[in-house]
């Protein structure tokens, strides 16, 4: 059953298109969606990347952490419902808010029409990062993140929001201090065919393909197996 989601997953494949070797597609999405609703999609995530960053020699709870968001095409399927237009970047669909550790590692995701603000995604994803980790003191963000949501995120979750802005003289590409530990992530994902696009009905289930996708990462990597480009060096921090 894993090596079955797995495999839609990385491959992008309709869930009726699993090759026959597998179960029958509909007790794989059954199976799926089971594990996404109970919270053991999550605690899967939870436990390999406590035992990536033992091995790493960081401590087991993270006291930093990065957030930063992806817009991504939606199929034609997918609901008005919960999917916008973004004007910014000029892409209908909906958008991936990440919050990861300073290995890139994921802590908290969640998805939402690509025309929601990302400072208004923010205060539940703040909320949501109190809930789960309270170690968890500073978080970098871009200026989408910058104005009010900065004074709440000190106020009400007792957390210091840093904003991390590119210099206005600057031209051209530029590596940005923490920032990049996020960004390498989103390109990690990427990697995921199903995840190139969203496909998803439900915002939920785009959550938890994010979340098979960084369990499928951490496994390779403590098998000693890497992935091309999940590198195994990372800044020390917090």
């Amino acid at each position: 059953m894993l090596d079955a989601v797995r495999y839609v997953v990385d491959n992008g494949v309709k869930w009726a298109n699993l090759p026959a070797d597998f179960p029958p597609y509909r007790r794989v999405h059954a199976f799926a969606r089971r594990w996404q609703a109970t919270g053991l999609l999550a605690e899967l995530d939870d436990r390999l990347r406590v035992k990536v960053r033992q091995r790493e020699d960081r401590s087991l709870d993270p006291t930093a952490a990065i957030v930063e968001s992806q817009s991504v095409r939606a199929a034609a399927d997918i609901p008005r419902s919960t999917s916008g237009w973004g004007g910014g970047k000029k892409v209908g669909g909906r958008k991936r808010h990440l919050v990861v550790d300073c290995l890139g590692l994921v802590l908290a995701v969640a998805v939402t029409a690509v025309s929601v603000q990302d400072r208004d995604a923010g205060v539940a994803l703040l909320e949501r990062l109190r809930a789960m980790y309270f170690s968890i003191r500073l978080v970098w963000a871009d200026g989408g993140y910058a104005g009010r949501l900065v004074d709440w995120a000190t106020e009400k979750c007792r957390r210091t929001l840093q904003i991390v802005k590119r210099c206005d003289e600057t031209a051209g590409f530029v590596v940005l201090p923490r920032r990049w530990v996020v960004e390498r992530t989103l390109s990690w994902l990427m990697r995921s065919r199903r995840l190139v696009r969203d496909y998803e009905t439900l915002p939920a289930m785009h959550e938890a393909m994010v979340l098979w996708s960084m369990t499928m990462l951490m496994s390779c990597r403590l098998a000693g197996r890497h992935p091309s480009g999940f590198s195994r060096s990372a800044p020390r921090a917090r």
